[in-house]
């Protein structure tokens, strides 16, 4: 961080400046400008205004000399915290969901130089979280902690030569709310990026959950969260029978009902299957609940490290199958190809999760 409360800057790119209020994150800062109005600025859009800094270093060292006794100021903490809101100016407009994200410092070049590594919490939840990394061939725990709703952490600062060690790991989350209406069963999710997507500018994306362009990693969508049975709410609500040691009651993983194999499922996609009643249906909504689904599924199947799941989709004008593909590209550790078509014709696709060896 370059700049401290109380600095005098100019803006870089235009006219004016002012003075620093506050520090929100290790790349942004709230400078107060000429009628008292405080705005977010990127540090790399400041310059330090020299002429104050030079009378202040004037008026110290004048202070020094006819002031010896005086105590000597303390420097003030200004690091700025490791958790802020995602976005306190704007809407957020990506999916409600975990996130993972690596965003280079430098906004012009993003295939170069140093990149700040978030755990981003945009969910309504408090999260507890922890995160381990491979490195030389075992797990290293990273760091732990909680990330208040709507809101991410600044985990580390890496040069390019670290990226082996930061490309590849797991993140476990539980969640958390006051009153909650459903419970979640804690989340565990693997991070693996190929090295190679690092250099490649494409890879670097403009999002609304940081300030700049970043690559981004999905660790899990809200709507996808596994919840754990009503049985276990209804217990808590007024039963009054005969007192029994506690049981946790978990629902059967979604991806379970689908298992035609060891680690393998096949799921029917097709509207017939995932509602009685399409009355009332527009093709949007039919569209919205197989896309729902099918993330739902597919998030239960890395949980519960499935290695193969087969996505019936249908034949038809192919919006299905195109709107999988799109999913499926801000999923890491996941391929997909055409399905066998001896077994189900040209209307399903394979997915294909790579697992820890």
């Amino acid at each position: 961080m370059k700049y401290k409360v109380g600095d005098k800057v100019n803006f870089l790119n235009e006219n004016g400046g002012g003075i620093v209020t506050a520090i929100i994150d290790n790349r942004m800062v709230k400078v107060e400008v000429e009628g008292g109005f405080e705005m977010p600025v990127m540090e790399s859009d400041l310059i330090l205004d020299y002429r104050a800094k030079e009378a202040e270093n004037i008026t110290n060292q004048f202070h020094t000399h006819t002031s010896a006794t005086a105590p000597v100021p303390q420097p003030e903490d200004n690091e700025p915290e490791r958790v802020s809101e995602i976005s306190p100016y704007f809407e957020v407009k990506e999916e409600k969901g975990i996130y993972f994200a690596y965003e280079p410092r430098d906004r012009q070049w993003l295939l170069t130089g140093e990149l700040d590594i978030f755990l981003i919490n945009n969910t309504k939840y408090d999260i507890l979280y922890s995160l381990f990394m491979e490195q030389n061939d075992e797990l290293i725990g990273i760091d732990y902690g909680s990330i208040p709703p709507d809101s991410k952490i600044d985990i580390e600062t890496i040069e390019r030569d670290d990226l082996e060690s930061w490309n590849t790991g797991y993140v476990q989350i539980l969640f958390h709310t006051d009153k909650p209406s459903k419970l979640f069963m804690p989340l565990h999710s693997r991070i693996n990026v190929k090295a190679g997507r690092f250099y490649k500018e494409g890879s670097y994306t403009s999002t609304s959950l940081l300030s700049g362009k970043a690559l981004i990693v999905k660790l899990s969508p809200e709507n996808a969260l596994e919840q754990v049975s009503d049985s276990l709410l209804a217990q808590k609500q007024g039963f009054t029978g005969k007192q029994t040691n506690s049981k946790t009651v978990v629902e059967k993983p979604l991806i379970d009902k689908h298992k035609t194999a060891i680690n393998e499922a096949v799921v029917d996609l097709h509207i017939g299957e995932l509602v009685d009643n399409i009355l009332g249906l527009s093709s949007h909504d039919m569209l919205n609940l197989q896309i729902n689904y099918f993330k739902k599924a597919l998030n239960s199947a890395m949980i519960n490290e499935y290695e193969k799941v087969t996505f019936i989709h249908g034949v038809g004008n192919g919006v299905l199958k195109n709107a999988i593909i799109k999913e499926l590209e801000s999923y890491e550790g996941i391929e997909n190809r055409m399905a066998a078509i001896s077994k189900f014709g040209v209307g399903a696709l394979d997915v294909l999760i790579k697992t820890k060896e």
